[in-house]
């Protein structure tokens, strides 16, 4: 998979060849038919497609792109140079299919806005110019690509390319780097090897729902819980208790929660007061504060009081859940927020010396995740210890991690656990809050990789409906939910499952599906799915390039 993100990184490179720096504007100001024009502003450059071969061939720029070569250094003029002769050994299939990722997609959305197009089919254009090009003798490269574009005169909008290049300098699309090196290939093919059945199909057993308005006089917390069990429900199965994320509600995973009940675990959903929806709401209107600093300790204490209360109901007679509730044998699922929170009780360590450091220097946060945890310097301690050892295995999805639990507070976590991580994810991006996070945290562990997945995209529809005609920006929007996801959610579904019945008796018929086999049988054109126990070297080259940085 390395190659293939390589591959897919160096047809970035070219179209950023044809549209990025001063230099990409200027050199491949060639044609798409006949003329590539670079446009900033007023001023206007043209050059051919006969003059970029000959600048290919000699090593020299044409005479008429000397406004903006004369601004490179030797070195940048080398390196553009070569990136003129560069060829990609890649087959119109591949580049093909390559294309037709969500990845591939967001790429050539983000790029056709630097290109200027009187008729709105930039992102069309940009990909024929790729397929087409890569059936050239030699192979694709810029001057094919140039060559292929369907348009007498490629325009480029350099202010424009400017931009979009910046934008990819990020995190967002290392964490595609990454992703595409946990994995072999972008092959379609199916593993040779078959599946005892399928684990994203509903049980046999009628889901019940149970309502609960706990308080936690102690603390003062009123915290609502929705049951989720069904008869099938036994003591050999684990509670598992969910923890939503920031601003949200327990229905985040309505149909995770009923999917599991359907098989005989009971799934208990539980409410934060202190960073639900409805605080949330009270912060918009000025009443409250966005997110109280304590909350990082109240949200794993509030699972913790959950598991009591779910024991009290385990011995009350004549309770439909007497005798069903495996409280010291329990599993957290967390999402965003409520991921760092499953981490929190599963045992990871808030190390808070290092965050308060970073966010009173204010340097730069680019991710909502990251003005979260930032909180937490409010906190009087460095550190705090929130384990509760009755959770013995953990699923973290898209989890805030990245400066809550320090440099060594992961490492504490010694119970078996899941992380799942979206490449385009914009609110916690899965290199900064996930992957660096996963390598610290001791085996057993799986990463799952959603191959342009979103933040957004494991959530119940019935609460992404809000998405609907959101702006797409560097660090919002764009989000794939609703029908779009279905893929997602029934991936999550299987492995979720899986997971969970490693706890059980039945754990070793559901093993196969935590395997990069698994993975990539479900995966779909749209989705490809990654499984993994242990990062590669290729891969952990990222990461290691990532954190040195």
């Amino acid at each position: 998979m390395g190659r293939s993100w390589r591959t897919l990184k160096i047809v970035t490179g070219f179209l950023f060849t044809v549209a990025i720096t001063q230099f990409f504007g200027a050199n491949t100001s060639a044609q798409a038919a006949e003329t590539v024009v670079v446009r900033f502003g007023l001023f206007a450059e043209s050059i051919s497609l006969a003059e970029l071969r000959k600048a290919a061939e000699t090593g020299e720029f044409p005479s008429g792109l000397e406004l903006f070569t004369q601004r490179l250094s030797q070195e940048q003029r080398r390196f553009f140079l070569g990136a003129l002769r560069m060829g990609v050994p890649i087959n119109v299939v591949t580049i093909n299919r390559l294309l037709n990722t969500q990845i591939g997609t967001t790429i050539l959305n983000d790029i056709s806005t630097a290109i200027v197009r009187k008729d709105k089919a930039g992102v069309q254009a940009l990909r024929a110019g790729l397929v087409l090009g890569s059936t050239a003798p030699q192979g694709l490269s810029v001057l094919s690509f140039i060559a292929a574009y369907p348009s007498q005169r490629l325009e480029i909008n350099l202010p424009q390319a400017f931009m979009v290049s910046g934008s990819l300098n990020t995190a967002f699309w290392r964490t595609q780097q990454f992703m595409l090196t946990i994995a072999p290939q972008l092959d379609p093919r199916q593993p040779q090897i078959s599946f005892p059945f399928d684990p994203s199909q509903p049980g046999s057993a009628q889901v019940q729902i149970l309502k609960l308005n706990l308080n936690d006089q102690k603390r003062q917390r009123k915290i609502p819980v929705d049951i989720y069990w069904s008869t099938a429900a036994t003591l050999n199965k684990p509670v598992i208790v969910y923890s939503h994320g920031m601003g949200s509600n327990r229905t985040d995973l309505r149909y995770l929660a009923e999917h599991l009940a359907s098989h005989g675990y009971v799934f208990a959903a539980l409410e934060h007061p202190g960073s639900n929806g409805t605080s949330t709401d009270l912060a918009i209107q000025g009443k409250t504060r966005f997110l109280q600093p304590q909350e990082f300790l109240n949200r794993p204490k509030d699972i913790s009081f959950v598991l009591d209360e779910l024991e009290k109901l385990n011995q009350t007679a004549n309770n439909p859940l007497q005798g069903k509730l495996a409280t010291n044998n329990a599993m957290v699922i967390g999402y965003s927020f409520g991921g760092g929170t499953a981490l929190a009780i599963a045992g990871a360590e808030l190390q808070l010396k290092r965050l308060k450091q970073r966010c009173k220097d204010n340097l730069s946060i680019l991710s909502f995740g990251e003005t979260i945890q930032c909180v937490a310097q409010e906190l009087p301690e460095d550190s705090y210890q929130l384990r509760d050892t009755r959770i013995k295995q953990a699923i973290a999805l898209s989890p805030t991690t990245s400066l809550m639990f320090g440099e060594t507070g992961l490492t504490k976590v010694q119970i078996p656990t899941l992380v799942l991580a979206s490449s385009a994810d914009k609110s916690t991006p899965a290199l900064t809050e996930q992957i660096v996070a996963f390598d610290k945290i001791s085996s057993p562990k799986w990463l799952v990789g959603i191959l342009g997945g979103t933040h957004l995209s494991v959530k119940d529809p019935s609460t992404t409906l809000d998405q609907a005609g959101q702006p797409n920006t560097p660090f919002s929007g764009g989000e794939i939910v609703g029908e779009q996801a279905t893929d997602v959610r029934q991936f999550l579904k299987a492995i979720a499952l899986a997971f969970s019945a490693q706890m059980t008796p039945e754990a070793k018929n559901y093993t196969i599906f935590l395997t990069p086999d698994y993975a990539q049988f479900a995966s779909t054109a749209v989705f490809p799915f990654r499984i993994i126990t242990q990062i590669p070297p290729d891969a952990m080259a990222v990461v290691k390039e990532f954190v040195d940085k």
